[in-house]
């Protein structure tokens, strides 16, 4: 393992962590909770998880999946897993109750 490979990865976790930690601080601080504010920062973070689904995940899932189950086969499990998660969370989305759910 190289050297530079493990600082930037323990570099990212930092990030992550203190992104985390300003963001509760953030929301500590207000008093009074923007729904506006709130709309716009999950539709961002939406957009980051959909960003990353496709460009990073989506692509090593299906080379892993080709390599082990075949060509076809391997795009299909693909196919079916993204859009069986999109469902999954569909599904968890409508069992929470609508006052819990922002």
């Amino acid at each position: 393992m190289d050297q530079s490979n493990v600082l930037f990865a323990f570099l990212l976790t930092l990030f992550a962590g203190l992104a985390t930690g300003i963001g509760s601080i953030l929301a500590l601080l207000t008093k009074k909770t923007s729904r506006r504010f709130l709309s716009a920062s999950l539709g961002f973070s939406a957009g980051v998880m959909l960003y990353v689904s496709f460009a990073e995940i989506l692509i090593k899932a299906q080379d892993t999946l080709t390599a082990t189950l075949g060509e076809k086969p391997g795009a299909w499990a693909t196919v079916g897993g993204f859009f069986g998660g999109i469902l999954l969370i569909a599904l968890i989305d409508n069992l929470i109750p609508e006052t819990e759910n922002p």
